[in-house]
């Protein structure tokens, strides 16, 4: 995943030139030109400044999205599993440097006693790409997560651990897994009780592909040859596991924003940590990308967690030291979010 700075210089958007809100001229610049389809937040300190809804949830019988639209948030699933593990480390369950087979005993790969948990969460273990050269086929066919695992994540190393980064699904399904081992609980029920029932996240959840849930937007791909809109393949969504299969509305994203940074969930050192990037390894951090960027001349420090499965796409970005966020949820792929997301921040950060 790469850190995407755009310049609203570069930005190919007519905004109105009236005196509409200047959040909602690029909100509808990018809904008339990109075909956005979303649900746009900002907030600052946790208070709702802006939000609106564009597009379409469901195609084919035309349901608007609305505000409270649920949407498959893809890999901001990694961010909840990353608050659950080192909520385990401030309880003392688990040790961020210890190997993975310390708490994970079945596994089989070569990475077992040779890969940290550390590792695992900044995507440096070396465990080979659970998705091969099959790209989408593994989430395609029903699996189980310990049989995910074990067809698809415990190969020979690709590299040395900790040497060099490499996004990969596989680290944090397996970190799942051994959240599961260590507390005796399902995923689910772990981030029940220990993150949306405190924050009070009641349109949160883990999603099966057979699960029937109200209000959760449909996603769809453009066919760039021909323009045409065309629901997503069929997948079994759960495969993603800890890695991508939550969904969520933008309101709830909020609560966990403030669940991170007014340090309801995690201690004050223990999210400094998770906001430390590592040079090394891409500027990850853990959960986040944390990044310099400036801003109508100004710096600033980005938190930065996007996620992409298909026609699911989000982008949330926090504002550090000046507790600002704004989240873009989306159930296309036609808009280009960071780009979308950089010229609310531009227009906001004045």
């Amino acid at each position: 995943m790469s850190k995407i700075l755009f310049s609203c210089g570069l930005l190919l958007l007519q905004l109105s030139t009236t005196a509409q809100n200047p959040i909602d001229s690029i909100v509808n610049a990018y809904h008339k030109q990109q075909d956005f389809s979303g649900v746009v937040l900002m907030a600052t300190a946790g208070k709702l400044q802006y939000q609106s809804a564009k597009g379409l949830a469901n195609r084919s019988f035309q349901v608007p999205i609305q505000t409270d639209t649920r949407f498959k948030i893809a890999s901001i699933t990694k961010t909840f599993t990353a608050v659950l593990i080192l909520q385990l480390m401030d309880k003392g369950q688990l040790k961020l440097d210890a190997t993975m087979g310390q708490y994970l005993p079945n596994y089989t790969g070569e990475a077992k006693d040779k890969v940290t948990i550390r590792q695992l969460l900044t995507y440096s273990s070396g465990i080979p790409n659970c998705e091969g050269n099959t790209g989408i086929a593994v989430y395609q066919s029903p699996n189980t997560v310990d049989g995910f695992i074990q067809q698809h994540c415990s190969g020979k190393l690709e590299f040395a651990p900790g040497s060099q980064f490499n996004y990969n699904n596989a680290d944090y399904i397996i970190l799942g897994s051994i959240i599961e081992h260590i507390t005796g609980q399902s995923f689910a029920q772990n981030l029940q009780e220990n993150i949306l029932q405190p924050l009070n996240m009641q349109h949160t959840q883990m999603l099966r592909s057979k699960d029937v849930i109200p209000m959760l937007a449909s996603t769809y791909n453009k066919d760039d040859s021909t323009g045409a809109m065309y629901a997503d393949d069929p997948m079994y969504i759960e495969n993603y596991f800890a890695a991508g299969a939550m969904y969520s509305t933008a309101a709830d994203l909020l609560r966990f924003d403030q669940g991170i940074f007014t340090h309801q969930l995690l201690k004050p050192a223990t999210v400094e940590l998770m906001l430390t990037p590592n040079p090394n390894l891409y500027g990850v951090a853990i959960g986040f990308w944390v990044y310099q960027q400036e801003i109508n001349q100004k710096p600033y420090t980005l938190a930065n967690r996007q996620g992409s499965i298909w026609g699911a796409n989000a982008n949330w970005i926090h504002v550090l030291h000046e507790n600002e966020t704004v989240i873009v949820l989306s159930n296309s792929n036609t808009c280009n979010l960071p780009e979308m997301t950089n010229a609310l921040l531009q227009a906001s950060l004045r």
